[in-house]
């Protein structure tokens, strides 16, 4: 059960770092820094949790989160984060208590690249467009600070309540599927 709350842990931490990189770092070394009984970070993972490398993710924290808010940088910032964020998910999945003892590390980075590369793709493709285009712009602020909310609450949920996590992200990824399946088997009738 404990590595299943890992894992529950490490998809949701992968999963808010597609929506910003270094929220859910600057999150999980906070934690292991002043609750190192909450979260134990194996080496080399325990790195992130150095004060100096939390300074250095409070300011990249801060500079994407007002990159993402200026009109046309936040479309130069999103295509740098297409390399950046699935990184991110991939040291945050791997970093995550527990899981690289239990799992390949290489299978860890694998799954964190692909689950934040999966939302950033989601967010960049879809959803950042869709609201540019039906706002002119307008909504993209609102939209940006919302999603840092979400991935600050979402990286917090993953190490606090664990499980909760799973199941919320179990319920999302169900949503998306079955919405994807309607929709490829719309387009295949037409």
């Amino acid at each position: 059960m404990e590595m299943l709350l890992g894992v529950f842990s490490a998809f949701g931490l992968s999963a808010s770092a597609g929506l910003n990189a270094y929220i859910p770092l600057l999150v999980v070394g906070v934690i292991a820094h002043y609750f190192p009984n909450t979260l134990a970070l194996n080496t080399p993972w325990d790195l992130i949790a150095n004060p100096w490398i939390l300074i250095l993710l409070g300011i990249l924290v801060i500079i994407e989160m007002l990159a993402d808010k200026v009109p046309a940088v936040n479309h130069i910032n999103d295509l740098i984060q297409t390399v950046v964020r699935p990184a991110a998910g991939a040291i945050a999945f791997a970093a995550s208590a527990k899981v690289v003892t239990d799992i390949n590390p290489i299978l860890a980075l694998a799954c964190g690249l692909l689950v934040a590369g999966s939302v950033h793709a989601v967010k960049a493709v879809a959803v950042r467009p869709a609201v540019t285009a039906t706002t002119a712009g307008a909504g993209n602020i609102p939209v940006s600070i919302a999603e840092d909310v979400v991935a600050f609450i979402t990286s917090v949920a993953a190490i606090i309540i664990p499980l909760v996590m799973g199941i919320i992200l179990l319920v999302i990824f169900s949503l998306v599927l079955s919405w994807w399946l309607r929709r490829t088997d719309k387009t295949q009738t037409a």
